[in-house]
């Protein structure tokens, strides 16, 4: 049988991100805690639940106070930290929920942290007006404070599923320099990668994590598509849903659309913004505007829907650091005399022991001609980093993932050999 692959037309894309300055949770989930856990005495597990409701509350940010531990629970809301010590104070936060600190003096018992939705207000101003002024002013933070590096590791996690079966799965750990708006480079420290035989492989979509970003100084701002550059009023339609409260201040939420006299370029998601500090804080967007092939041309692709969220660190800092990164992609595969085949690619992006201290790293920026599977392949595969490092830590929807690889045998190595006559990497 052969398998077809993704083509990525990359060209078209940057132009339009070029002017986009392009802006950026899949629903793989994930729990995740710190590399350097793994050898913790200390395990505490929990959930996090909506106070009012008691259901599960997903992507909530749990950190330990005075650290750089930390955690987010996954789509169910559940979560795991491994802990040198006790007793710790951690800190729980969600956009639109009220922020709570928790004691943890025993990991005994799983923990249920209830958190309280924020109180929604609208602001005394003109709501058109003020929305727009909001998104002015957290351009010019943004570019402000642009120059402003942060240093640390990510953990990147891909599902390719085609009619919901899973088919591929992918994960790196990078070194990664980043700043308060994008990836800036990344240096791979771990990966490996696993597939079945299917209709179709779709590789080197970290890319679009890579090279998202809500603002970029080298693209033309009097050219920009950008939701947050000087030509705002003129692309997009914004409204206030809201003014989230956050203490004595809080997270204006606002609703983004492109306007229709923006020709071959359609966006529209949501902004949180702080109203004192004028700090992104999350971003989401939905686009119809991909421009990945398949190499078969009788493969057409169609109703594609591209998503991503961004989600800041909540700092003091004038800049924050990314938090995490979700990317999906879904779309219709259409073949002559063939039923419709229905595709998704999901990837999760976690950021951890993010700190401002630069390294000797040398980080690579996103690159069109960069391929996942020869980054993975460049380092020695090390199967006890990935049994035993905490942020890789498996939630029962993997465990059902990787079980679906295990019956069709295609996880014995999360590595596949490489091409006949070269030399191939033996099955861990």
């Amino acid at each position: 049988m052969t398998i077809n692959t993704i083509r990525f037309d990359f060209m078209p894309l940057l132009k339009r991100w070029g002017k986009c300055a392009a802006s950026g949770c899949a629903a793989l989930v994930l729990l995740l805690t710190l590399s350097h856990a793994a050898q913790a005495q200390y395990q505490v597990r929990g959930v996090t639940l909506d106070k009012e409701t008691n259901q599960p509350l997903p992507f909530v940010s749990i950190a330990v106070k005075g650290t750089t531990m930390g955690t987010a629970s996954n789509e169910n809301g559940e979560f795991s930290l491994n802990l040198p010590s006790l007793p710790r104070t951690l800190i729980v936060s969600e956009i639109s929920h009220v922020r709570d600190t928790v004691r943890v003096t025993s990991g005994d018992k799983p923990l249920q942290i209830a958190l309280a939705s924020a109180s929604i207000t609208l602001p005394e101003v003109k709501v058109g007006s003020y929305a727009f002024q909001l998104a002015d002013r957290a351009y010019e933070q943004m570019r402000k404070n642009y120059s402003q590096k942060f240093y640390g590791k990510a953990f990147y996690r891909q599902v390719t599923r085609i009619d919901n079966e899973p088919t591929e799965i992918q994960e790196m750990v990078w070194n990664v320099k980043s700043n308060n708006s994008r990836i800036e480079g990344t240096s791979i420290a771990q990966g490996r990668y696993a597939a079945k035989q299917a209709l179709m492989s779709f590789k080197d979509f970290s890319f679009y994590t890579k090279v998202y970003g809500l603002y970029d100084p080298a693209m033309d701002s009097t050219t920009s598509l950008s939701l947050l550059s000087p030509n705002t009023v003129k692309n997009y339609y914004l409204e206030i849903v809201g003014i989230l409260e956050r203490g004595e201040g809080g997270i204006a939420e606002i609703s983004f659309e492109t306007r229709p006299e923006v020709k071959n370029y359609y966006a529209k998601g949501t902004i949180w913004i702080d109203v004192d500090t004028y700090k992104v804080e999350r971003f989401r967007m939905t686009t119809p505007n991909f421009s990945g092939q398949s190499n078969n041309p009788a493969f057409k692709f169609k109703d594609k829907e591209m998503q991503i969220d961004m989600t800041f660190q909540n700092t003091p800092d004038a800049a924050s650091p990314l938090d995490h990164i979700k990317t999906t992609l879904n779309f219709v595969i259409e073949r002559p005399g063939q039923t419709r085949t229905k595709m998704n690619v999901s990837a999760f992006t976690f950021f951890y022991d993010t700190n401002q201290t630069p390294t000797n790293i040398e980080y690579a920026r996103a690159s069109r001609d960069t391929k996942d599977l020869d980054d993975i392949r460049s380092v020695k595969y090390d199967p006890e980093f990935w049994a035993n490092n905490a942020v890789v830590k498996r939630t029962p929807v993997e465990d059902e993932v990787i079980k679906s690889f295990e019956q069709k045998g295609a996880f014995g190595t999360m590595l596949p050999p490489k091409p006949a006559k070269a030399p191939t990497r033996k099955l861990q």
